[in-house]
């Protein structure tokens, strides 16, 4: 098998599903400093605890939709109908809980914003620059570190739910704030955890 045709080796936790594949390959831990994925991303792995991610990846189109783009202003001034409203649409995942820790956390970002630039705000939990590390197999992957409960004790502070730090250190990985990808994963080096490959010398 030439090269041209051998298969790109994934994280282990990304499975075949080419939505999911796409996200991996794309977009998790790869650096974000726009404040509205940041929002929407923080929002989205609220809505993951206890489901699986691709789960959601399958709704996120659906969630972009209802919540307008992930406007925090538009999700904060939604009433006590609208959420009931959500909670019959099958697009979206329908826990009540999560649709109201939403809107809940849709005001808590606008007062953030106030008074801070949220991507700074958020990114200081890793002094502003991306952790790259350096595992070799997802069982040596935390889902806790003590940036993540600092996060997590920060936003609760500021008013948020489903901030947990299981919560915010997936919200750092796939933010790119901290670099998870395996060592025999393609995106390790692509993503700086080491040079790549330039041939004997």
């Amino acid at each position: 098998m030439n090269a041209s045709t051998t298969p790109l080796v994934r994280c282990q936790w990304c499975s075949s599903d080419p939505l999911y594949r796409q996200y991996h390959d794309e977009e998790w831990g790869v650096p974000h400093r726009d404040a509205r994925h940041l929002f929407e991303m923080l929002i989205l792995e609220g809505v993951q605890a206890g489901l699986a991610w691709i789960t959601v990846l399958r709704k996120r189109e659906h969630y972009r939709e209802v919540y307008r783009n992930f406007d925090a202003q538009f999700m904060a001034r939604q009433t006590d109908e609208d959420i009931e409203r959500l909670a019959r649409d099958p697009r979206i995942i329908r826990n009540r809980l999560k649709l109201r820790a939403a809107r809940q956390n849709a005001r808590a970002w606008l007062r953030l914003t106030e008074r801070e630039d949220p991507v700074a705000w958020l990114w200081q939990f890793v002094d502003g620059r991306p952790r790259i590390n350096h595992f070799s197999a997802d069982a040596q992957v935390p889902a806790i570190t003590d940036e993540a409960r600092a996060m997590s004790r920060a936003l609760k502070q500021a008013g948020f739910s489903f901030v947990g730090p299981t919560i915010c250190y997936a919200f750092m990985q796939a933010t790119g704030m901290v670099m998870d990808h395996t060592q025999d994963c393609f995106r390790y080096a692509e993503l700086g955890g080491a040079p790549a490959a330039t041939g004997s010398e």
